[in-house]
């Protein structure tokens, strides 16, 4: 007799051949109705009497999973790198165990983290934001085809016109220290990422074994030494009680004023009041975030106006290849629970 699967995220096809064989299939929860179109209870009762229930982004309280397990629920599956949507207790509490899919992002941020470095220290969108205003352009030409035949084209002396003076200039990432504080599944990849551009890694996480952080060649260092001698660093926590504005006065007291702070993660880890201070008051340099304290970010938010700030609307972990790295993984994660082998992505609550 099959078993029964209530699936709200998508599963490549491949793997879905052998789960379609072993299960009968109930689509539901966003799967079904679309991105933002589910309520909680919707979820809750077309999920309702599966062995197996496997969500995306919806949210399952611990009324929800109670009623779940009640029913017949024997597996649980969350498709995200942290599964802050379900209630963690009512899970543990119902004997079972929750699979989920780290790091499934991570090639993504990673990739974003490096285009923020270079963004800040190189003025990219300080400069292009500039042009698409207006600022340092020539007078406008009846005919832009007809240009002078000049070998050497630039935007002219370097006087107080000139975009440098106006914009500052940039400095190269190569040669550069960066602080990798967490080196978890993105923060690994990051500093791979980075040591391709000639950085020096310095890492800081006191979860992480430092043989594993130094086989990458990157330096395991205490937190006083990254913050000393990193001229950026790239913020990769969790948001737990004990991370809470970490990152905070003391930390930017301790680094360079010539350091540049690079937060792809959550903003809940960096102190905000503590963190629009050192930027106003220049003790760090400048900053390249992409979350914020509450979003969509405050339309006067003070750092969407501040020229040492890059900023972008939440979007370092959304690509169009994502949904394919994290159906992957829970796949696998279904396939083994049906063969009754160990599963890989086991979540454990963490402090």
């Amino acid at each position: 007799m099959k078993k029964t699967l209530a699936l709200c995220t998508p599963i490549p096809e491949k793997q879905m051949e052998y789960i379609k064989e072993q299960c009968d299939i109930t689509i539901c929860g966003e799967l079904k109705h679309g991105k933002g179109n589910v309520t909680e209870e919707m979820t809750k009762e077309e999920c309702m009497g599966h062995e197996l229930v496997v969500l995306g982004d919806e949210y399952a309280g611990a009324d929800t999973i109670k009623a779940w397990a009640e029913s017949g629920m024997k597996f649980m599956g969350v498709a995200k790198g942290t599964p802050a949507t379900v209630d963690h207790n009512a899970i543990k509490e119902a004997g079972l165990e929750l699979s989920y899919t780290p790091g499934r992002n991570r090639v993504a941020v990673a990739e974003f983290t490096i285009g923020l470095m270079i963004a800040v220290a190189r003025k990219l969108t300080l400069s292009c934001t500039g042009l698409s205003k207006g600022e340092h352009v020539g007078e406008p030409m009846e005919d832009i085809y007809d240009v002078p035949d000049v070998k050497n084209v630039t935007f002219g002396p370097l006087d107080e016109k000139h975009p440098f003076v106006d914009y500052g200039i940039g400095f190269e990432l190569y040669g550069k220290k960066l602080g990798v504080a967490g080196y978890g599944a993105i923060g690994r990849e990051v500093a791979v990422r980075a040591k391709a551009f000639g950085m020096e890694i310095l890492a800081y996480d006191p979860y992480m074994p430092a043989e594993k952080i130094e086989a990458d060649g990157a330096r395991a260092v205490d937190l006083d030494t990254m913050l000393a001698e990193s001229d950026m660093i790239s913020i990769h926590l969790p948001v737990l009680p004990s991370t809470k504005g970490i990152v905070n006065k003391d930390w930017f007291s301790k680094m360079k004023p010539t350091a540049y702070v690079i937060n792809t993660a959550r903003a809940a880890v960096i102190d905000q009041k503590d963190f629009v201070e050192a930027l106003m008051n220049k003790t760090i340099a400048g900053a390249a975030v992409d979350v914020y304290w509450k979003e969509p970010v405050p339309a006067n938010h003070p750092l969407l106006s501040m020229r040492n700030v890059v900023c972008t609307p939440h979007m370092a972990g959304l690509t169009t290849d994502v949904d394919n790295w994290s159906g992957t993984m829970m796949g696998e994660e279904i396939t083994a629970y049906l063969k009754g082998e160990p599963r890989k992505y086991i979540w454990k609550v963490k402090k």
